[in-house]
């Protein structure tokens, strides 16, 4: 351990860090109080206790795709391994119906199976030892008062413009996105004084810097304060040279026109196809490093830097500086960014989950569900209609070569290191593209290399549980960009208050931070496929207390002036791991890109077509990771079933 690991409180027992970041099993969270570090080794794996102590969202340290919940993958798809000895029968009878995956969209399949068929017996496995997939919960106590966060899927973006389909499925759970008029505090930042910031880490920088003003990223995000600085102030403090403050200051004021060669009704197009980096250059007259460097990882939800982003999609998206020397006209703003349960999407995911199976918690309303504790034992009852069985993770999936059945499937899976073979009259395939072609061998060469065309991005999102905020409030910021640091951001929790569940209501109340990381490469000539790729290594590979450092080190630094305390302060921090994160998107910098986006040349049409009695429904099948396509895809594939 460092010197300097002490004064970030590295050596303060946050719950379970040890056992969770070396231990395939995790133990139940009912009982980790009571255990010393060496009983914990040595504790019973959730598996083994899925009872009415197991709660996973409590789980912190390494969460997401954690360990336990890819090892039997990588064995099939990286080592090709497909003999997991003794198979065992997974149920006496037949299934009408079985799902593989557990996420929004596998719950969302099993939903419109069973609202079709209102007897059907439906299984749905998921290698997690939680369902939700992406959409993610995590809990924390503090003080005797819980903190809800998400750790994934974070948002309904603009319901208003959902399909029927996904607002039938959003009525049907009792959703209502009006709801968040009320219960997202709109005010919340403002109120409190609280504007964005960019922090500027010494370590990264050789200074030290917290500049109030914001480059973009969070103006219509979260509704902060308006910077106290003009543009020039505010490049005056940043820890960059006198020629980078130029370049800089002229990024952010100029109106002039620097398309002005190319004709209007072509510069969308332009904008499209040029990254943002070379209109920077070509068009901004950007030359000095630091300028670009300060800007480079702030594309954030795209995975890469501003070299491997379309100018369209970095400034109209990401909100990055420029527009204004574009010559076109002014962006309209979205809906407003407030439909955000306490959990994210999780909310969603539990909803499905309690309409199908009752028993997991008392209650029908969504006001009701956001603290509700689901009672995990209740999902694999045997005599249930609707079985959801964690920890599962399935290793084939194959159509019935036998003449008399060819409406029946036959689906394979390993659960706790046992295989298991359970038969269905079909089955939707709701996990990741890229693993279906190792699940179903016998698909068409062009569909197994469609499927493996979606390589996931990867993403780090942490949730961090604080004792106050004080010293966001001091300093008046609510949420800040980091460049160069191992979290590109870190801001406050968004201000929600629903049902029983309250949102800090000032600074000396606990809260959660969100940070978020995007590792990708940058100017070695990767397409964002291969730096995807690069990108999940790293995070599989990188330990929780690395993570843990850099979340210490980085809030230190960003709030240490305002009397910040990282050692006394921090009291949970949950790294929500997605190796396998967001769907890919076609990059027009590398991928050919058609007018229709179903059109048939596209590998996610070619990659959903169903075979047999196997439909596949996931976001990745729509090449959008946003929660309504993969509510539309699970409808599409449960009619494919007929």
């Amino acid at each position: 351990m460092k010197k300097s690991d002490d004064y970030l409180g590295m050596d303060r027992p946050i719950t379970r860090r040890d056992i969770l970041n070396g231990l395939a099993g995790l133990t139940a969270i009912g009982l980790m109080p009571q255990l010393s570090w060496a009983e914990r080794a040595s504790a019973p794996k959730p598996e083994d206790l899925i009872d009415a102590t197991y709660y996973p969202p409590r789980l912190s340290g390494l969460r997401g795709n954690h360990h336990g919940s890819f090892e039997v993958s990588h064995g099939l798809a990286r080592k090709g391994q497909t003999d997991w000895g003794l198979v065992q029968p997974g149920a006496n009878f037949v299934y009408d119906l079985v799902v593989v995956g557990g996420g929004i969209s596998g719950l969302s399949a099993a939903y419109f199976y069973r609202k079709k068929y209102p007897n059907a017996r439906v299984l749905i496995l998921d290698n997690h030892d939680d369902f939700g997939g992406h959409a993610k919960r995590n809990e924390f106590e503090v003080n005797g008062r819980t903190l809800i966060g998400y750790g994934g899927a974070q948002t309904m973006q603009e319901p208003s413009g959902y399909s029927r389909i996904v607002k039938d499925l959003l009525g049907d759970l009792g959703v209502d996105p009006k709801v968040f008029n009320t219960a997202y505090d709109q005010n919340f930042f403002k109120q409190h004084k609280l504007g964005a910031g960019i922090h500027f880490d010494r370590e990264v920088w050789s200074e030290s810097a917290m500049v109030p003003y914001d480059l973009g990223a969070f103006d219509d995000y979260i509704a902060v304060m308006p910077s106290p600085l003009s543009a020039k102030q505010a490049v005056d403090k940043m820890p960059i040279s006198a020629e980078a403050k130029t370049q800089f200051v002229d990024l952010l004021t100029t109106k002039d026109d620097r398309l002005s060669i190319i004709p209007k009704a072509d510069r969308w197009g332009y904008l499209y196809n040029i990254s943002y980096r070379n209109f920077l250059i070509k068009h901004l007259g950007i030359s000095q490093a630091e300028v670009l460097a300060v800007l480079q990882d702030l594309t954030i939800d795209s995975g890469v830097g501003i070299d491997s982003i379309n100018a369209l999609s970095a400034m109209s998206y990401g909100g990055l500086p420029g527009w204004s020397a574009t010559g076109l006209p002014e962006l309209e703003s979205d809906e407003p960014y407030i439909h955000h349960f306490p959990d994210g999407n999780a909310s969603i995911a539990r909803q499905l989950v309690r309409k199908m199976i009752p028993a997991v918690s008392p209650g029908d309303s969504i006001e009701s569900l956001i603290t509700a504790r689901f009672d995990y034992s209740q999902l694999d009852q045997a005599d249930a209609k609707v079985q959801l069985r964690l920890n599962s993770t399935v290793t084939n999936v194959q159509n019935s070569n036998v003449r008399k059945d060819t409406k029946e499937v036959t689906v394979s899976y390993v659960q706790n290191g046992q295989a298991y073979q359970v038969k269905a009259r079909g089955s939707v395939l709701a996990c990741y593209s890229s693993m279906i072609p190792y699940l179903c061998p016998e698909l068409p060469e062009a569909q197994r290399e469609a499927l493996a065309f979606q390589v996931k991005i990867p993403i780090l999102y942490t949730t961090v549980a604080l004792r106050n905020w004080k010293a966001w409030k001091k300093l008046g910021i609510g949420a800040t960009v980091c460049p160069g640091s191992y979290h590109i951001n870190a801001m406050l929790d968004f201000p929600v208050s629903l049902g029983d569940y309250r949102f800090s209501e000032n600074e000396d109340q606990p809260v959660v931070v969100h940070m978020e990381r995007f590792p990708h490469r940058y100017g070695e000539g990767l397409t964002a496929q291969q730096q995807y790729r690069l990108g999940r290594y790293e995070l599989l590979t990188t330990p929780f207390d690395i993570i843990e450092r850099n979340v210490r080190s980085q809030l230190q630094s960003m709030l240490g002036e305002g009397g910040f305390n990282a050692a006394e302060d921090i009291v949970g921090i949950t790294v929500n791991r997605w190796s396998h994160g967001y769907s890919y998107w076609y990059n027009p910098l590398f991928d050919t890109v058609y007018d229709d986006e179903e059109d048939p040349r596209y590998p996610h049409m070619i990659g959903r077509k169903p075979f047999g009695r196997i439909t596949i429904a996931n976001a990745d099948s729509a090449a959008n990771a946003m929660m309504e396509s993969a509510i539309e895809q699970a409808y599409r594939a449960v009619a494919e079933l007929g």
